[in-house]
């Protein structure tokens, strides 16, 4: 079975830093891509960033650019989102998903598993 477990959100001030991470079971992050996406309250879905082992790719909304920064550690199955320099707009509940086909990509719907969410809130 197929699962993915995030973590480490919580509430920081702004220019603060959090660690997300995202640990997988039931596959290999080597066969996936692993994307972060982010929704805010009254607000859509949107890619935040994503890594391809197969495409040797990282991908990074605009929005948080120089300020977050993915990785990966294999051997514990695991996808990391490092936040630095957060801003209260960065505040969302924010989800890791698995792509099969290895792809980056930042539709939503394009994503084959998700993980149930960890909530980010940053303070003014």
């Amino acid at each position: 079975e197929v699962q993915l477990v995030e973590s480490g959100g919580g509430l920081v001030q702004a220019g603060g830093s959090l660690r997300l991470s995202c640990a997988a079971s039931g596959f290999s992050f080597d066969d996936y891509a692993i994307g972060w996406f982010r929704r805010a309250p009254g607000k859509e879905r949107e890619a935040v960033s994503c890594i391809s082992e197969i495409d040797v790719s990282t991908y990074y909304a605009d929005s948080v650019k120089g300020r977050f920064t993915i990785s990966s550690d294999n051997a514990k199955n695991t996808v990391y989102l490092q936040m630095n320099s957060l801003k209260p707009e960065d505040t969302a509940v924010y989800y890791c998903a698995a792509e099969i086909l290895g792809r980056c990509t930042g539709w939503p719907h394009e994503y084959d598993y998700w993980g149930q969410g960890t909530q980010v809130t940053v303070s003014s």
